[in-house]
């Protein structure tokens, strides 16, 4: 049996490319199911766009579920990941805890995340049907324009 990688060894090699397409994972506070309520799932959402503009991202996609999100960024000019996914976890946490009256510093997400650069021959558009099709993987539900939290930019306006 192999042991669980350290938060140290999901660092190593990791690296932001100005231009490159990452599909980022990060989960809850371990045993914490913080995202099955609306007010939580609101408040998360209500931050992803705004933190990504300054935090030098495109979102391309996302998938917020009941104890993770999926998020497909590339990265721009400055952009660095490390500082672009704590600024998600750190905008989304002040949200959550304001709008169910915890303290401040209440944590909301695990340390660390997963991260995978997308490959040049793969499919950017397939990668965000992966990300956005989760809640259908998930059994939340039978069809994914019943969940309401996720969003990609190959959406028709």
């Amino acid at each position: 049996m192999t042991a669980a990688p350290r938060s140290s060894d999901l660092r190593k090699g990791r690296v932001s490319l100005n231009g490159q397409i990452y599909h980022v994972t990060s989960r809850a506070v371990s045993g914490t199911s913080p995202f099955v309520d609306f007010e939580p799932c609101r408040a998360t959402c209500s931050t992803f766009y705004p933190t990504a503009q300054t935090s030098s991202v495109t979102l391309l996609a996302w998938a917020l579920m009941p104890d993770h999100v999926h998020w497909l960024i590339e990265l721009q000019t400055g952009g660095d990941l490390s500082r672009a996914v704590a600024a998600f976890k750190r905008q989304s946490a002040k949200a959550v805890n304001r709008s169910q009256g915890k303290p401040a510093g209440s944590e909301l997400w695990q340390r660390g995340f997963y991260d995978r650069a997308v490959r040049r021959d793969e499919d950017s558009v397939e990668v965000a049907r992966y990300v956005v099709a989760n809640p259908l993987r998930g059994g939340l539900v039978t069809k994914l324009g019943d969940y309401a939290f996720w969003d990609a930019v190959w959406l028709d306006s």
